[in-house]
């Protein structure tokens, strides 16, 4: 080996190689550390109604480290999405000292039971809301379909001045509403909408000029549909009903025992003038 010149500057050009490298690596290193590049900007951006302020400034101190050229994209960005009302998160950095940050917040559609809310998509996510928002029920796995449902159904409803306050979907894959005003609606497995908009015409064109409070409606006949009122108010209806006829009934024993007093005074009389009939 040491009589061929070629392979010793070959060797030799490798090692000044090698060592060209490491040192250009070293001065980068050393360079980018230091604090000559800081970040002195953090930039918020989106629609944001519930990520406040405070929560902004608590993430870029506990864990936005290192200066323009070191901090850690794919951390800062996973900090960010741990905001219970951040839906997704995009993060770039801005020269000279800027860090740029792009919030998607979900938007609560209604509520999952009591353990999470539900966003426009269809995505569980757990966060604090004092909304007034509509209730989902359902399988773990039914929550796009819930949601998917939930604007058709209460479309229909408002037609009718009526709207979902629950949405539920049994083990059966069978449909129940729950409107603002506490009527339970059946709405079976098949032809949901459908259902719905027939009950929907008649409700606002009849039903409602009744006056008649209803508590439960099925839906799954062919060619119509039951309701059911209170019993409470069926109760008083009977009681009514029955004093009606009470009062009748007395009204017609006061009006026999006044005739019957009426009689025997005209007997009397007679007796006392010496009348015969």
């Amino acid at each position: 080996m040491w009589d061929k010149p070629a392979l010793l500057n070959w060797v030799a050009n490798l090692l000044y190689a090698i060592s060209m490298v490491v040192m250009l690596y070293a001065v980068v290193y050393v360079v980018v550390h230091l604090p000559i590049f800081p970040l002195r900007e953090v930039k918020v951006d989106g629609e944001l109604h519930h990520v406040s302020r405070e929560q902004v400034k608590l993430i870029v101190a506990k864990h936005l480290k290192g200066n323009f050229f070191t901090l850690d994209l794919i951390n800062a960005r996973d900090a960010f999405e741990k905001l219970p009302w951040a839906r997704s998160v995009s993060v770039r950095r801005r020269w000279p000292d800027r860090l740029e940050v792009v919030i998607e917040e979900h938007e609560a559609l209604a509520r999952w039971g009591s353990t999470a809310l539900v966003n426009k998509q269809g995505e569980l996510f757990h966060a604090a809301s004092g909304s007034d928002l509509p209730v989902f029920y359902g399988p773990d796995n039914g929550v796009i379909e819930v949601a998917s449902q939930y604007d058709s159904l209460n479309k229909v409803l408002r037609s009718a001045n009526l709207e979902v306050a629950t949405l539920a979907l049994t083990p059966r894959r069978a449909w129940q509403v729950t409107t603002t005003n506490g009527m339970v609606l059946e709405l079976g497995r098949v032809e949901m909408q459908a259902r719905l908009e027939k009950f929907a015409n008649i409700y606002s064109s009849t039903l409602v000029g009744l006056n008649k409070k209803i508590t439960y409606v099925d839906l799954r006949y062919p060619s119509g549909f039951a309701v059911r009122r209170p019993t409470a108010v069926v109760n008083t209806e009977k009681e009514k009903v029955a004093s009606v006829d009470s009062g009748r009934k007395t009204v017609e024993v006061a009006n026999t025992k006044q005739g019957d007093t009426k009689t025997i005074k005209n007997e009397a009389v007679k007796k006392r003038t010496g009348t015969v009939t």
